[in-house]
């Protein structure tokens, strides 16, 4: 396979593609080409549709990145042709026949999951505290604002998108632990780190790590793009 030189970023819920602000300066600056996915969040299908038409116009091979949810979409969008390793960023990582939901689900503790706030049609948004105490607590209080403000909510069955085929079973894989992340527990991370038997590093961050330690996850990027 030639060589990489390009890098998809996939966010993860309650977010968009600006949150890969801090993290894309850095690759560019690497000599890469960066796309930032914007995901609907409306349906797990959509958005692995919408990850899959970024990679067929890329112009070789691909470094695909998903954070959070987004480590659900690249799971099984990361069997396109086209991807030739996976970056995993404080993400959900499923095996096939699970979802993020599923993995959720199973973890020790998930202290998140009161500050979830559901509306009429099923979609979901983080409450002030959910923002300010697990989702993003190292950060300013500004940025923090700014994430409570312009969060993407996300369809809850979005979470129960369940992965048919698990690309970090043929490619390989990174995987970035946040060390002071609440929304997904240290703990949690390494376990699907190791069941993938990826490259691991981990930052001092909580589960933004690409707002809270961006040099650390451009470096992991970088790392996979070899």
């Amino acid at each position: 396979m030639s060589k990489i030189s390009n890098v998809v970023l996939v966010h993860g819920a309650w977010a968009d593609a600006s949150s890969w602000s801090k993290v894309i300066p850095l690759l560019v600056a690497g000599g890469l080409k960066v796309t930032a996915v914007q995901l609907p969040l409306n349906s797990y299908v959509a958005d692995v549709a919408t990850v899959r038409r970024a990679l067929d116009l890329e112009d070789g091979p691909v470094v695909l990145v998903g954070h959070s949810y987004g480590g659900s979409v690249v799971t099984e969008a990361g069997n396109h042709k086209k991807v030739a390793s996976l970056v995993y960023v404080d993400g959900f990582a499923p095996d096939a026949g699970e979802s993020a939901g599923s993995l959720f689900a199973q973890f020790e503790s998930a202290p998140l999951n009161p500050e979830i706030r559901p509306d009429a049609e099923g979609f979901l948004k983080l409450s002030k505290a959910g923002i300010f105490e697990v989702f993003a607590q190292d950060l300013t209080d500004g940025e923090k604002t700014m994430l409570l403000i312009t969060q993407g909510p996300i369809n809850g069955g979005a979470f129960g998108g369940v992965v048919t085929e698990a690309a970090w079973k043929t490619k390989p894989s990174w995987y970035l632990v946040g060390d002071l992340d609440r929304a997904i527990p240290r703990v949690n991370q390494e376990r699907m780190a190791t069941r993938m038997n990826a490259t691991v590093a981990h930052a001092n961050a909580s589960h933004v790590a690409m707002l809270a330690q961006p040099e650390a996850v451009a470096n992991h990027i970088l790392s996979a793009v070899g």
